[in-house]
């Protein structure tokens, strides 16, 4: 199947524009928005916007995304939060953990980090495409060019669970690919330049990406 994937939209016209403009020429069969899907404010017609786009959309929250963005993910059809969740499509399994709270030279995914860290990992199977807001730690997560600002607590359960694909945003500065043993870390962001990130994947087969301009 073909995941097309972006990150750190922050409620922008001109990045749903882009996202719009890609699906329409791609045409991939899912789009995964990996975090700050809005800037605090209009969340409803962000992601109004969102679920009118023609292939389905699966999203987890990040730190600029109030906690009733989840809710409102449900309330439309076309849209789903993957928050500690499967959903398959085609025959591949998403799963994703909301929620990024940055401090100093790190990110956590929230303060009950250990035990959202047991349910995550119950779901993840190698075959599992994982999508969190943050980069796991020490990879594509340098802030300003000098700051690892990544997650720990991603990087152990990418090490314990292996999924094939991980997608994360957070970090505007980084967007780009690299791997962790066999994981194909993907960070999508739009934030700063380029359009995110499309990826060929079968759940099975080892899967191959194309960052966008």
């Amino acid at each position: 199947m073909k995941i097309y994937a972006v990150a750190d939209i922050h409620g922008r016209k001109d990045r749903i524009d882009l996202i719009e403009s890609n699906i329409s020429k791609l045409r991939p069969d899912v789009l995964i928005v990996a975090g700050d899907i809005t800037s605090y404010t209009n969340s409803v017609s962000v992601i109004s916007r969102l679920n009118n786009m023609p292939v389905p959309v699966l999203a987890v929250r990040g730190n600029t995304d109030l906690p009733k963005v989840e809710s409102l993910l449900e309330q439309f059809p076309n849209a789903s939060s993957i928050h500690l969740r499967q959903i398959t499509i085609k025959d591949v399994t998403f799963v994703g953990v909301s929620g990024t709270i940055p401090v100093p030279f790190y990110s956590r995914i929230c303060f009950e980090e250990k035990k959202v860290v047991t349910r995550l990992e119950s779901l993840v199977k190698r075959s599992t495409v994982l999508v969190a807001h943050p980069p796991p730690r020490g990879v594509l997560d340098e802030a300003f060019g000098r700051f690892h600002a990544g997650c720990r607590s991603l990087f152990e359960v990418i090490l314990r669970c292996r999924p094939k694909l991980f997608i994360c945003g957070h970090i505007h500065e980084r967007p780009g690919v690299e791997y962790i043993g066999t994981t194909l870390v993907v960070n999508c962001s739009i934030g700063r330049t380029g359009g995110g990130a499309i990826m060929e994947y079968d759940g099975d087969r080892d899967p191959s990406v194309e960052m966008l301009p």
